[in-house]
């Protein structure tokens, strides 16, 4: 400030040294006419009136050197002292152009010394609310979302341009859908082969119970023919002590008890195997029904695959750019919009560690925007970095970038954003001012004043 001041005062005084340094450029007096070959004859009392001017000297003479000039003796004659007198008046024109020129020199002066006391005033000045305030310049910026496709892709429609207010759950862009609709189809179909397929696994456990029944109850025959067989062959050996029946017959006794005991075993071994047969059965139908929810897992994903490639917005905001066109293919993951989340919107500034040593996460802070000084927005400290840093190019002054300092950012009221979203506008550069001493009271300059 004292800098601008000196180049200013500087500035001035150039101004009133040109003021008074006579302009070269007005037109020069006329010169007198010359002076005649031989000196006239003394001029007589009642002719002066007419007698013309005296010549003037000559600029490289000296006084005492004027060639041609005869000598004068003590005392004028009535032509020369006519001659003076007339020299000696000035013209009422001349005089007020003196008097006016002296005027304006006086008033450039006046200025010149007003303009210093000022600035020298406001150089020293104190500048802000006084102790126990600090400020840090910085900018309003909000969180950004980005919009991308899910997969790659078509653009089929654009449904916002850049500025556009969204809410929540609004479609943004639509994406082709052509080759997901195939997919599905394909996946529906799977899944009714897949059910098909869980009904026949179905029907051969139930063939194979069958076969398992069946062979239990020739368990059951067989069983019974050997029972039968034991007995005759225990009747036989009593008869065959006594006597009463031939060899023979009791060998043919004694060998149907072995065929009813071999037909037994193979019924029991049918057994065995038909329960197999409806274990392995019972898995068709298992590896069918997961066949099942393969498919309409398919069909569900490629639904929401579909769902999907309608762009929506996640929440409240603002479209800041549309980074790509309709017919433009993307890549999965490929920007197609960017939002501006206009419930998280904050200022980052920079203050010096004797500051922010000080700083209490939520403390107040008041922001005061160039663009509508107006208004002071209430906001709250949410995050003071761990790690000093030299501040960024963005930082206007630049004593303030030469500095390590402090990133804190301030968070404006989430409600009071809500209530005036439409006049919430990132980039805006401002001052942030905090409050270090609790028992100070903020001045009038910066108490709250948002819009109505």
């Amino acid at each position: 400030m004292a800098a601008q001041a000196a180049a200013m005062a500087a500035q001035a005084a150039a101004m009133v040294a040109q003021a008074t340094v006579p302009d070269n450029n007005q037109p020069a007096a006329p010169a007198a006419p010359p002076p005649a070959a031989s000196p006239a004859p003394p001029a007589k009392p009642d002719d002066h009136a007419t007698a013309p001017p005296p010549a003037a000297p000559d600029a490289g003479a000296k006084p005492d050197e004027k060639a041609g000039e005869p000598e004068k003796s003590g005392k004028d004659t009535p032509a020369e002292k006519d001659g003076k007198a007339k020299k000696d008046e000035t013209p009422p024109g001349k005089k007020g152009a003196s008097v006016k020129k002296k005027v304006l020199v006086s008033a450039a002066i006046a200025a010149v010394v007003i303009v210093i006391a000022v600035l020298v005033w406001s150089a020293l000045k104190p500048s802000g609310p006084g102790e126990g305030f600090v400020s840090g310049n910085g900018r309003i910026e909000a969180t950004g979302i980005d919009i991308a496709a899910k997969l790659a892709g078509r653009i089929h429609e654009m449904m916002v341009n850049e500025g556009d207010f969204v809410q929540a759950g609004q479609p943004l862009a639509q994406m082709q859908v052509d080759v997901l609709e195939a997919q599905r189809n394909e996946a529906r179909a799977q899944s009714r082969q897949a059910t098909s397929e869980v009904a026949s696994a179905e029907a051969q456990v139930a063939a194979r119970q069958s076969d398992t029944a069946a062979a239990r109850a020739v368990v059951v025959q067989r069983e019974s023919e050997l029972d039968a067989a034991q007995r005759r062959l225990a009747r036989s050996e009593t008869l065959s002590r006594a006597g009463a029946m031939t060899i023979q017959e009791f060998d043919d006794d004694r060998a149907r008890v072995d065929g009813a005991v071999a037909a037994l075993t193979a019924a029991q071994a049918q057994v065995v195997a038909a329960a197999a047969a409806v274990r392995a059965a019972e898995a068709q139908v298992v590896g069918a029904v997961d066949g099942v929810a393969a498919a309409e897992a398919t069909v569900a994903r490629v639904e929401a695959d579909i769902r999907d490639s309608l762009l929506a917005s996640p929440r409240d905001g603002r479209v800041q750019y549309r980074v790509a066109q309709p017919g433009e293919v993307l890549a999965a993951g490929g920007k197609v919009l960017n939002l501006v989340d206009l419930g998280d919107v904050y200022m980052t500034f920079f203050l010096p560690e004797t500051v922010v040593g000080r700083l209490a996460l939520g403390s107040p802070v008041h922001i005061v925007l160039d663009a509508a000084p107006q208004y002071v927005i209430p906001a709250s400290v949410s995050y003071v970095s761990a790690v000093a840093q030299f501040t960024p190019k963005t930082v206007e002054t630049a004593s303030e970038r030469q500095k390590l300092m402090f990133r804190v950012k301030a968070q404006i009221d989430p409600a009071l954003l809500k209530k005036h979203v439409r006049l919430v506008k990132t980039g805006l550069p401002g001052v942030a001012w905090l409050k270090l001493d609790a028992q100070a009271a903020w001045p009038a300059d910066l108490e709250i004043r948002v819009p109505e």
